[in-house]
């Protein structure tokens, strides 16, 4: 087991999701775009996903929200278990996907591309057996069942 070292990185971006969470929108914005220009496209991945991932959800236009949730999807696939250990982050790499494709599928859902929406809410139901079965596994679950209830009449008309 190797031992989990202080990230500052994620520490900075924690920062800008309790501004988020504040109701403080912009700030976190400006705080979490300095940040991604700090690390740049090269920087580490954990850090990029994280980042990515936060950064999407304190967005106005759905179409920035969506290029966030591509960008942290992107990085994802490029974390490994071990970087993720390293951060104290529990569990699979393979238990940040279900949230991930449940954040497309909703963004590509509210801007109408529907057969996009499907694909990420099946990626995203297909890696669900990764998350525990806490608060936060069943929240993710229950996001992507309204989800497949929001695409259902869809896929009838």
């Amino acid at each position: 087991m190797t031992d989990v070292q202080p990230d500052e990185m994620m520490a900075r971006i924690g920062r800008g999701v309790e501004l988020g969470h504040a109701g403080e929108r912009e700030a976190a914005r400006r705080l979490l775009g300095g940040l991604w220009d700090e690390l740049g496209e090269g920087g580490d991945p954990l850090h990029r996903c994280a980042l990515a991932h936060y950064m999407a959800d304190v967005q106005d236009d759905v179409r920035e929200e969506l290029r966030w949730d591509l960008r942290a999807l992107a990085a994802a696939d490029l974390v490994t278990d071990e970087r993720a250990g390293q951060a104290g982050v529990a569990g699979s790499v393979r238990g940040f996907y279900p949230s991930l494709h449940l954040n497309l599928g909703d963004a590509y859902h509210r801007l109408g591309e529907l057969d996009q929406a499907r694909d990420h809410l099946e990626r995203g139901r297909a890696a669900v057996d990764a998350l525990g079965d806490d608060g936060y596994g069943q929240m993710i679950r229950a996001g992507l069942d309204r989800l497949a209830d929001r695409l259902a009449p869809a896929r009838e008309a």
